[in-house]
């Protein structure tokens, strides 16, 4: 009997090699047709289909507007770039009574939320206001989300002070400082303007939910400790982000005079602040106090500075605040700095964590009521919006997740919300800046810190952890990055350690055996689905990364090699029907191979072909069965290639 079998193996090795050397058998006419598929599109075909869509899209829009009127076609294309236009044709008196409402709300906690937010980034309280008066006003006019508040942010803020500090110091160079800020604005906004324009949308997507959950935690964490400075009325502070340095700073800070007026007026109006936020929470009808605390906690403590003279005591103040609206900043902007290539990259940063706030906040809300938000012209929106807010005395603002919240609980209609509230804030920067000199800054960082829970999300972190623990990897990577090192290093660790998964998904073996399930053609696991029975003879793998490449063809290769021992070590080898002749490989995950994954293909082949055994192809894609023509891999099977795993099973029972 064993004689017999090796008689037959050696005829079968004859067959094999012959066909290497004539041309592909033949196999039934769906074969035919994996076999005879065109060629696939080369890569620079990809970049000019791209390009070339990327360009149609606003050429369809163009030619949409051919043959009308010359001044509807002007109407038109102002309105493809100025929503407002449009929803401006349909606003009615109850929709402006509720704007109105809605705007004078969120403007009564972005004026003292722009002012602590402008100490963050290490500038002058009023550079807050006035980012909060000219990039509404220019998302109002070219925004789509209707509910979203545009501002300053707390992370943006921090992101941009701790890094253009490395670049020259705030306190020695004031004004260098600000002028490097502008300049990191602009280009944030140039960035994000291009990401739309071009579509690229998907460089957002390098932050991963998980890694901005961790990111964000750490960041609001990292913003809580820094506020101890103003809480506790510390003069000499600590520029760097990381926590042993400002906990350092803090436990330095107590061997000297300080005053504890500061933390008590502070920690006063921050538990006001939460109670009424607890209040607004319980009972909905009161959710315009919880808005308008942060303005009423700033009042009430400017009036006790000011009636006690408390400022002579130890208080800290605000002192002054520039008077006027938004002055040019145009002349402020340095490219021909040494500094431009570091500003770059900062602009790149800031543009894509903003981006990231501003278009998930504004999805979000989108869904919630019933419309949708086109990523790419908010991402120009933002971007025009930064550009123009670089030119008049603005850093970079983004939408608030908080202030947002806020808008859209009072009802607010459409964006012309944010232009009452960039109104509400001019008056205030003509009429009201001198009564905020005796602001004391505890309540600045009081009101920091009520915002900052909303940044910190642990039942998500939770649910994270639940689900995926590579991703909860690079939520706490981000999280301990910004919490022991610096900000941008919590990003890059949470970029890094995504892009390690990426790497360690396609070297690993991938790979899985294949059964049939009883009384259908399906192929399945064999360890997913136990009842799928395998095929005598037949060893069916199916390769679960989309790529056979250098870094995993061998591992993949290796893998079935030691299956194939497996099962034969496990079946009687006096019994044919337990000798494997026929190794299938489903390729349908596969999308690419490289001539690493060819090579190892015709070195698994020719190990197969030295023990009696052969090898198919099964439902290979497009470019991979181009390649596999291409480099003969093909011939050499014997064109064993067949359209699915059930007509290579078929095909060798046939023989």
């Amino acid at each position: 009997m064993a004689l017999s079998v090796i008689q037959s193996f050696k005829v079968e090795d004859h067959v094999v090699v012959d066909t290497e050397k004539n041309t592909i058998q033949e196999h039934s006419e769906t074969s035919k047709w994996v076999l005879s598929a065109p060629d696939p599109p080369t890569l620079w075909h990809q970049i000019v289909v791209s390009v070339r869509n990327t360009i149609s899209h606003y050429q369809q829009r163009c030619s949409s507007l051919r043959g009308q009127h010359r001044a509807k076609v002007v109407l038109s294309f102002l309105t493809l770039i100025f929503p407002i236009l449009d929803w401006s044709q349909n606003y009615t008196v109850t929709k402006f009574r509720n704007d109105l409402l809605a705007g004078l709300t969120i403007a009564s906690l972005c004026i003292p939320q722009s002012i602590g937010y402008a100490t963050l980034a290490k500038l002058d309280p009023e550079y807050g206001l006035y980012t909060s008066v000219v990039p509404p006003l220019i998302y109002a006019i070219m925004g789509t989300s209707r509910e979203i508040a545009i501002g300053p942010v707390a992370v943006v803020s921090l992101l941009l002070s701790s890094m253009i500090q490395k670049l020259i110091d705030p306190v020695a160079d004031p004004i260098g400082y600000r002028k490097l800020v502008f300049t990191a604005t602009l280009f944030a906004g140039i960035f994000q303007a291009a990401f739309g324009l071009l579509r690229l949308g998907f460089f957002v997507d390098f932050l991963s939910h998980a890694a901005i959950v961790g990111f964000m935690a750490g960041a609001a964490l990292i913003i809580g400790l820094q506020q101890l400075k103003g809480l506790f009325g510390i003069n000499h502070f600590t520029n760097n982000t990381d926590i042993i340095s400002v906990m350092k700073s803090v436990s330095e800070s107590f061997h000297h005079p300080w005053n504890p007026r500061n933390f008590v007026l502070g920690c006063s109006f921050f538990i006001f602040i939460l109670l009424t936020r607890l209040l607004g929470k319980r009972n909905r009808k009161l959710y315009w106090l919880p808005a308008i605390s942060p303005l009423i906690s700033v009042i009430l403590a400017t009036v006790i500075v000011f009636v006690t003279r408390a400022d002579k005591s130890g208080v800290n103040i605000v002192k002054h605040i520039k008077e006027g609206i938004n002055p040019i900043s145009m002349n402020e902007i340095v490219l021909n700095s040494h500094h431009v290539g570091a500003l770059a990259k900062i602009g790149l940063v800031v543009a894509i964590v903003a981006l990231t706030e501003s278009v998930s906040v504004g999805r979000s809300f989108a869904s919630m009521k019933g419309y949708h938000l086109d990523g790419n012209k908010e991402m120009v929106s933002l971007g025009f919006m930064n550009i123009i807010g670089s030119f008049t005395s603005c850093y970079v603002a983004t939408g608030s997740f908080s202030r947002t919240v806020v808008n859209f609980t009072a009802g607010c209609e459409t964006l012309m919300s944010n232009i009452v509230m960039a109104v509400t804030v001019i008056i205030s920067l003509l009429c009201l800046t001198k009564l905020l000199y005796f602001t004391p800054t505890a309540i600045l960082a009081s009101i920091i810190l009520s915002a900052l829970p909303g940044l910190i999300d642990i039942n998500e972190g939770y649910k994270i952890w639940k689900t995926d623990k590579v991703d909860f990897l690079a939520c706490i990577g981000a999280f301990f990055g910004v919490m022991f090192v610096s900000v941008e290093i919590g990003l890059l660790v949470a970029v890094a350690i995504s892009f390690i998964r990426i790497i360690f998904l396609s070297i690993g073996p991938g790979i899985e055996t294949l059964g049939k399930l009883p009384g259908t053609n399906m192929f399945c696991d064999v360890h997913q689905y136990p009842m799928a029975m395998k095929i005598p003879g037949i060893v069916i793998v199916r390769i679960k990364s989309s790529m056979l490449c250098f870094s995993n063809a061998n591992s993949i290769t290796e893998r079935v090699n030691k299956w194939i021992t497996e099962e034969e070590a496990e079946g009687n080898k006096e019994d044919i029907r337990s000798i494997i002749q026929l190794v299938i490989i489903d390729a349908s995950n596969l999308v690419s191979i490289d001539t690493s994954g060819i090579a190892s293909l015709e070195k698994l082949h020719k190990n197969l072909l030295s023990s009696g055994k052969q090898l198919a192809i099964a439902n290979p894609r497009w470019k991979v069965i181009y390649k596999l023509k291409t480099a003969n891999f093909v011939k050499r099977i014997g064109g064993r290639v067949f359209l699915t795993v059930g007509e290579a099973v078929d095909s060798n029972l046939d023989c």
